[in-house]
């Protein structure tokens, strides 16, 4: 399980629901063939600006999806042929969710500039550009909190 961010091309006249619901059916359908060029090219100017915000990262690029790993915190940003996203495993709680999720809205900031496209937070159900990390919170932590009750690591 992982909190997640996904990033969407939104037509003008299109609603959020919509938008996502075309998501969903995208990702029913497997798609083949490479990461496109403006995405690549997108890619390229994120990885400098990412390494900046979040130090060591790992990168995985084979021409169909492009991958960035933080393994100290979990974060993880990917451009597929057809999707772009982050995620953050639910490892953190309190002030800890706090500050990786500030990291979060941080990269997003920077996937939506550089990509163009429009990051939406389906945990709170609003699109970045509306949201505080503080609003996502609560949700990483007390999701973060039950998985550690029901599978034995409260640590």
């Amino acid at each position: 399980m992982s909190y997640d961010i996904y990033f969407l091309n939104r037509r003008p006249d299109q609603s959020w629901d919509e938008a996502l619901e075309e998501l969903q059916e995208d990702q029913d359908v497997e798609v083949e063939g490479l990461v496109p060029p403006e995405l690549i090219e997108a890619w390229d100017r994120i990885v400098p600006r990412a390494r900046g915000l979040l130090g060591e990262i790992e990168l995985f690029e084979n021409g169909e999806t492009c991958e960035l790993t933080h393994h100290a915190t979990g974060i993880q940003a990917s451009v597929f042929i057809d999707e772009v996203a982050i995620t953050v495993p639910y490892w953190h709680t309190g002030d800890e969710a706090e500050r990786i999720l500030g990291l979060v809205y941080a990269l997003a900031a920077m996937i939506e500039h550089e990509t163009g496209m429009e990051g939406y937070d389906p945990q709170a159900e609003r699109p970045i550009s509306e949201l505080a990390p503080q609003q996502g919170v609560a949700v990483m932590s007390a999701t973060s909190g039950d998985l550690r009750k029901r599978f034995g690591n409260d640590s």
